[in-house]
């Protein structure tokens, strides 16, 4: 599937794209300071999209890629359907503000419609106003009514 917004648009990645998604896969760790590691992001990237287990879609401006989001299925108990993770959305500093986010975000809800999922959701950083801004613009509501707790190892 692929749709457009004006001269963006999106497409959903498969291994052929794996050397156009790692620069920006880097980036976005990065983003969240981790230190770059290019070969980290090619292996981890590799094997997602070598065993099907994350759905990666890439936004592109005039055939160039400008960004990208990466889901992953996950299930609800209580609604006994399917839930996407919308885990990853990146757009490269050049491309930003340039309606890459909103068409990546709109793949994404296509996808999730297409494949009966319950809906999407997506934590980010307290601080990332932006992106708070873009997701409650496109409907997604903040949960106030849980907390979330992580066990590290």
């Amino acid at each position: 599937m692929n749709s457009s917004a004006g001269n963006t648009t999106c497409a959903f990645a498969s291994e052929k794209d794996l050397d156009v998604l790692v620069g920006m896969f880097d980036r976005y760790r990065e983003f969240y300071e981790q230190p770059g590691n290019p070969s980290l992001a090619r292996g981890f990237l590799a094997e997602r999209l070598r065993l099907g287990d994350s759905v990666i879609i890439i936004g592109e401006i005039d055939g160039r890629a400008a960004g990208f989001t990466q889901l992953y299925p996950s299930f609800s108990s209580v609604s006994a359907r399917k839930l996407w993770i919308l885990n990853d959305l990146y757009v490269e500093p050049a491309h930003r503000r340039k309606g890459v986010a909103q068409a990546l975000l709109e793949e994404a809800r296509q996808h999730a419609v297409k494949t009966g999922a319950k809906g999407l959701t997506l934590s980010t950083r307290t601080h990332n106003v932006t992106a708070q801004k873009l997701y409650t613009q496109k409907g997604y509501v903040r949960d106030d009514n849980y907390y979330t707790y992580n066990l590290t190892f």
